[in-house]
């Protein structure tokens, strides 16, 4: 059968190279929005659709950046016991390729495993060590005649137990006997040699290789043996460093190598002063000049007359200027062209361009694909600006920096053919500035690149029949000279060569690991070499990408086990409600919001509270009265169809009248004042005049920051009179459709029975209502914070969801739209009322929604649901403050819930809260799976009742909502953890508010992405363990239908495990084969009456607890 053959694709033009190179990143680089619109995603989001670990594995190839915690981060927690041998067991035993069990060798009366091997390399580090800090080891510690401080007792006593069989007695004589053996075994004399004495051993030592290099062959026919070697090695360095110009750097980092200078240096403030006054969104006195047709031909007109240029001592920019086209993709290509590059490399290049500054990159990325953000409107943005002018900008540079030392034009070829007749100038530049060389070396190289010192060659190096040099010849001398010191250091006993043994690698490592073996001297010495190097293979065989990966398996499988057997100690702890309800109160999923219910529940058990997604299935755009643009409140996936506007109450006309008359008046004042502040002539007289009330209003922010708050917002409510208001959610007009092009004011009568009986059906609310039925969204107020958008509701694409509670409550209190829930098969008492609510994650206060439509015969219930409210939230600020290292120790419910109020309203507050720092699970299913568990804040809730959905058509739609939403909170936060500097955004402490749209440290750094370190310093970077009560056919099902979600849990970035809703047996799923019965075994938990006793006095993480009485 003949294979049929596929045409060939046509060739791609240089344009299209560019726009296909472009288009790729959009894979590459953050994705996060401008900060006012912060939404938590997987920071490796073009990633997704490889499996977690190989993601991993394709990122830190490409970037260079770990996604790992460090090894010590694991050991730390392995001896903590949150990581523990029975979770090593169970991350060995996922990867069969490691045969944990296959025997290494067979020392004295044991074996040795392959699994004990790869378990000490991962527990305790065996990793060589440089020969100098091996001697100063010796010299000061005596390490190699006492233990390791990490070796267990247990392993010491079997050691010295087996040497005093040997006849040595003691355990400096069992060790200094132990190290000898590794010497012996590894055929390596004793060592004692300093670091400072190898210069006196580099004419011996370059005799000795001429010596074995001719043992091997070679002749001085054609020169000296060394000076050949040297030369061969260092052509080879410059085709290699040439060749990954393009696949694993730019020209920028080739010159770095080579003088070491970093041009990024010169070009990134000229590039991101241009590109923060082109985005800039309202905070710069002075934007870009005519930004309107793009940042790449507004900064060709601006350059023109920028003296910028001449002050940095660019004198060739006039002439590069007429060169540059006028189309960002033609100046694209033609910088690439004049670099040299060959268009195979142009998309790797402009990959590794772009990464260099992945913030400011990411965010000309993320303005160019949402074209609808409204900034766009006056500044359109494209990354092919972008990229055409910071090659235009690099190539200035690099044509000066390449013209000042070698008198060179800037290009590969250039400097590929200069360095190709001196590759020993290449040699020396690339090994100085990789700054591996003693400091003998280092300090000649620095002298000759400088231009300070001139060389003789060694006179014990021979050099054969010479005859007379020439001037070029006696030029390259020094350079030759040095580079073969060099070359013979390199193959010297300090620097170590694959496939070598060597006393501070092989020796040292064969030592450490033989103390954790518990293996004696003589042990080792009846073992061959085979023997040894078969005991050592492991160690080479775990890559740091691999330890990570283990490491993690690990820890979370100690988590999941944890979290699993509390809930199968919970199991049928509580029975099904016999009476009503005395309230319900509907919480967003939010992981923040598992201490509150849970403190409500242990305050009143007859208040039943629920989780749904947090925009309550109101997708709108919303008016607030004040509100000049209209804010869409809802899933960033979802475009609003339809506009919901806060009015004002019939018969406050007039009040309302006066309050826009007056908030106008403040604001033009505001505006008034931020614009003198800013004019260079105003700002003077103004900041003098100002000066001291200024100073009065930051002493207050900072240390009385209550109540300066309290008084700023007293004055704010007497100048700006308060309006009753009321949320307009009826359409007008019920013919008119609804689109995301058109939105339409309002919902139709059947758009909100439709929407008040999804949620209601999602959440298993159908029946049973209680008079009181309360939707609680959250958001969070807090001062000087530039990330307040990730500690809203990322439901509400960031924003407050208190509006679309107060929608739906009046939605769902129409006597219209309840007599349609009866037609859908749902009927609402009639003595049941919704009422909107928002709950502040940040100060624990909670605001009611229209409290003057409650029925009265509701108004005793309701005083006292406020009641207990209040006590919940004083609970919930107690238990926070057990994690703040500012916190007073065991305060008051009282005391805590002012401690919380004061962070939010601090100035100076870094932490105003932890956001969701330990989220690590998500529980769907009925509330009865996790009531009275104590589960530290660490679970986003959310309800499902698996008995009204025996399809589990409305399972899916939650999954399919709630596992993205999910999994970009959590990896965001993983991420952010495991690497904060590269993958988050660092400390606040340095931050820069830039052009309202992103943060970065001083005046000149890349955008700042991720979360910064005070939202994640206590967090532990687990992935998602979604816990779902349903069985594994109806979840294997949704499975199979669904690839978003295959993607997410085929490919291991989330974890899920079923709980049957019958039987309470847990199943964990492998996308290898599918469901596992959890092996359990399941193990009592401590019980304790209120949350309280349980988490007083701890402030790291807890395990799980059982409160309250069981109701069976």
């Amino acid at each position: 059968m003949s294979a049929t053959v596929a045409p060939d694709r046509p060739a791609l033009g240089p344009r299209q190279i560019v726009e296909q190179a472009i288009a790729h990143l959009d894979h590459v680089l953050p994705g996060q929005a401008p900060i006012l619109n912060f939404v938590h995603h997987n920071t490796l989001h073009g990633y997704q659709h490889l499996p977690f670990e190989q993601a991993l594995a394709a990122a830190e190839q490409l970037t260079g950046i770990r996604a790992y915690l460090p090894e010590e981060n694991f050991r730390a927690l392995y001896r903590a016991d949150r990581i523990g041998d029975a979770d090593l067991d169970a991350a060995f035993a996922r990867r069969e390729a490691l045969e944990t069990e296959a025997v290494l060798v067979r020392a004295g009366d044991r074996d040795i495993r392959r699994g004990e091997v790869l378990r000490v390399a991962l527990v305790h580090g065996v990793e060589a060590l440089p020969l100098s800090q091996l001697i100063w080891r010796i010299e000061e510690f005596d390490v190699t005649r006492c233990f390791q401080s990490d070796v267990p007792a247990t392993v010491r006593q079997r050691l010295l137990a087996a040497a005093e069989r040997e006849g040595i007695v003691g355990e400096a004589r069992a060790l200094e006997s132990l190290w000898h053996a590794c010497l012996q075994g590894l055929q390596l004399p004793d060592f004692d040699l300093h670091p400072e004495e190898l210069e006196d051993l580099q004419i011996n030592l370059a005799k000795s290789l001429l010596a074995r290099f001719r043992a091997d062959g070679a002749t001085e026919d054609q020169g000296p043996v060394v000076h050949k070697r040297m030369q061969a090695d260092a052509l080879a360095l410059i085709e290699q460093s040439c060749a990954e110009v393009g696949e694993k750097s730019t020209l920028r980092g080739l010159l770095r190598v080579l003088t070491g200078q970093d041009l990024l240096d010169q070009v990134r403030p000229v590039l991101i002063r241009l590109c923060a006054a082109h985005l800039d969104e309202g905070l710069a006195a002075w934007s870009l000049p005519d930004r309107s047709g793009g940042l790449y031909a507004a900064w060709r007109r601006l350059a023109e007359s920028d003296l910028a240029w001449s002050f940095a001592g660019l004198s060739g920019w006039r002439a590069a200027l007429a060169r540059w086209p006028e189309q960002p993709l033609d100046a694209i290509v033609a910088e690439l062209r004049r670099l040299g590059l060959p268009e195979s490399r142009w998309e790797a290049y402009l990959t590794r361009l772009a990464l260099e500054l992945p913030g400011w990159s990411g965010m000309m990325n993320w303005r160019q694909q949402h074209g609808a953000y409204p900034a766009n409107r006056e500044t359109p943005v494209a990354l092919a600006d972008y990229l055409a002018l910071r090659l235009c900008l690099d190539g200035l540079w690099i044509e000066q920096l390449c013209r000042e030392h070698w008198g060179l034009e800037g290009s590969l070829p250039a400097l590929r053919d200069y360095f190709t007749t001196r590759p020993a100038e290449a040699l020396v530049r690339q090994a100085l500035y990789e700054g591996r060389l003693p400091e003998y070396l280092a300090s000649r190289a620095r002298a000759l690149v400088e231009g300070g010192m001139a060389l003789s060659p060694l006179t014990a190096l021979p050099r054969g029949e010479q005859g007379v040099a020439s001037v070029e010849r006696a030029r390259h001398a020094p350079w030759d000279t040095l580079a073969d010191m060099i070359w013979t250091w390199r193959h010297s006993p300090v620097a170590t060569r694959p496939g070598t043994h060597t006393v501070h690698g092989s020796a040292w490592r064969l030592f450490r690991l033989a103390q954790h073996l518990g293996l004696s001297g003589g042990e080792l010495r009846a073992l061959s070499l085979p023997d040894l190097e078969a005991l050592l293979a492991p160690l080479d065989e775990l890559p740091t990408t691999l330890r990570g990966a283990l490491w993690q398996c690990a820890y979370e499988h100690h988590y999941r086990d944890e979290l699993i057997n509390a809930l199968a100690n919970n199991h049928g702890r509580w029975a099904a409600r016999a009476q009503r309800p005395q309230a319900q109160i509907v919480f967003c999923i939010d992981d923040r919001e598992e201490g509150i219910r849970r403190h409500l529940e242990e305050l009143n058990p007859r208040i039943e509270t629920l989780g749904a997604a947090g925009f309550f299935g109101v997708v709108m755009n919303w008016r607030g009265l004040d509100d000049r643009e209209v804010t869409p409140l809802c899933p960033v996936v979802v475009t609003p169809a339809h506009e919901v506007r806060e009015v004002a109450r019939p018969g406050a006309e007039a009040r309302h009248a006066l309050h826009d008359q007056r908030r106008d008046r403040r604001d033009r004042l505001r505006d008034l004042y931020h614009e003198i502040r800013r004019n260079l002539l105003s700002s003077v007289p103004l900041i003098a005049a100002l000066a001291p009330g200024a100073l009065l209003t930051l002493v207050g922010k900072l240390f009385a920051s209550s109540r300066q708050a309290t008084l700023v917002t007293a004055i704010d409510a007497l100048w700006v009179p308060a309006v009753p208001t009321q949320v307009a959610v009826t359409a007008a007009d019920d013919d008119t459709p609804a689109t995301p092009e058109r939105p339409r004011l309002g919902f139709t009568d059947t758009e909100q029975a439709d929407r008040v009986a999804a949620l209601l059906r999602n959440i298993g609310l159908t029946t049973r209502f209680a008079p009181l039925t309360v939707l609680m969204g959250h958001g969070s107020i807090s001062q000087n914070n530039p990330h307040l958008a990730a500690y809203d509701c990322g439901a509400c694409s960031g924003r407050h969801g208190g509006p679309n509670a107060r929608a739906f409550a009046a939605m769902a209190n129409r006597p219209a739209v309840r007599a349609l829930l009866v037609e859908r098969g749902i009927e609402v008492p009639e003595d049941t009322w919704f009422i909107g609510a928002e709950h502040n994650t940040c100060d624990e206060l909670i605001t009611l929604y229209d409290p003057g439509d409650l029925p009265a015969a509701l108004a005793s219930a309701l005083a006292e649901l406020r009641r207990v409210l209040d006590q919940a939230c004083e609970r919930s600020a107690h238990e926070r403050c057990r994690r703040f290292a500012s916190a007073p120790r065991d305060p008051t419910p009282t005391q805590a819930l002012r401690h919380v109020v004061e962070r939010s309203r601090d100035f100076s507050q870094a932490r105003p809260e932890l956001g969701h720092a330990t989220n690590a699970a998500a529980l769907v299913g009925r509330r009865s799976m996790s009531q009275g568990l104590f589960l530290d804040r660490r679970a986003f809730l959310i309800s499902y009742d698996p008995t009204q959905d025996p399809s589990g058509t409305v399972l899916e739609g939650i999954l399919l909502a709630v596992g993205p939403v999910g999994a970009g909170i959590n990896l965001e936060y993983y991420f952010s953890t495991v690497n904060n500097e590269r993958l988050g955004c660092g400390t606040k402490t340095p931050h820069n508010v830039t052009g309202l749209f992103a943060v970065m440290e001083g005046a000149s750094s890349d955008l700042r992405t991720g979360l910064p370190r005070q939202m994640i310093e206590i967090h532990e970077p687990l992935r998602l363990q979604i816990v779902v009560e349903a069985s594994t056919e109806v979840l294997t099902a949704i499975y199979q239908r669904q690839p978003s979600l295959r993607e997410l849990i085929g490919g291991d970035w989330v974890h899920v495990i079923a709980k049957d809703p019958d039987s309470g047996e847990f199943s964990i799923f492998d996308p290898a084969c599918g469901f596992v019965p959890w092996a359990g075994p399941s193990r009592p938990l401590p019980e304790r009456a209120r949350s309280g006793d349980w988490y007083r006095g701890h402030t790291d993480p807890l395990s799980p607890a059982l409160i309250g009485e069981s109701e069976i």
